[in-house]
């Protein structure tokens, strides 16, 4: 795991040996930031959820401004200090060992962020409920979005007709939101697309697109 482009181009990181933590695939970063990539400079990042911090430090290295980089594993936390330090990041950041749900608590009227990475574990609901939480917290910026990577469950490569009800409305609504039209009609859904199980999508606070 590296960063692919920018000023810590190359810069090899460290990820957690556990089997809570997943880091995002190289081409799945690949396309997640080629999504943004004319958005980032001199932004407000926040990384929920981030196991090794690679999010968050490959938007800093291609001109982000500064990144808040939560996790509530401890050892999480030492690896995501370790990875900024080794790509020379470190004073661009506050890495937080926080619960999700305390961090956006304490955020709610203080912190706007323009640009929000969410890859919880997957089909927990903690994706739905991150971004039920966000939502009640009010820290998106104008112009603001958020990047949340959610699980298919199809595996192979789908025919048309079936990359089509991938791409739809409700299979974003089934996938990110767990099925949760109440969530789902706070935010408005700006792009989705499928890398091999994974979705990435981009959302938006409802009526700011």
């Amino acid at each position: 795991m590296r960063i692919i482009t920018g000023e810590a181009r190359g810069a090899r990181l460290t990820t957690l040996d556990s089997d809570a933590t997943r880091p995002t695939s190289d081409k799945v970063k690949e396309a997640i930031f080629s999504m943004i990539q004319f958005d980032l400079e001199g932004r407000v990042v926040l990384d929920l959820f981030e196991g090794s911090g690679q999010l968050a430090l490959e938007a800093l290295s291609r001109g982000a401004g500064k990144a808040v980089i939560v996790d509530q594993s401890r050892d999480a936390v030492n690896v995501i200090i370790d990875n900024a330090k080794k790509t020379k990041l470190f004073d661009r950041c506050r890495i937080s060992c926080s619960d999700y749900a305390a961090y956006l608590k304490g955020a709610a009227g203080r912190e706007k962020f323009n640009v929000v990475f969410l890859d919880p574990p997957y089909n927990t609901g903690l994706l739905r409920d991150s971004l039920s939480a966000i939502a009640d917290a009010d820290i998106i910026a104008e112009g603001g979005f958020i990047i949340a990577e959610s699980d298919t469950g199809f595996k192979g490569k789908p025919s048309k007709r079936k990359k089509d009800g991938l791409l739809s409305d409700g299979a974003v609504i089934a996938d990110v939101f767990s099925g949760d039209e109440g969530v789902a009609s706070r935010y408005d859904i700006l792009k989705t697309k499928i890398y091999g199980r994974t979705r990435v999508t981009v959302l938006a606070p409802a009526g700011e697109k």
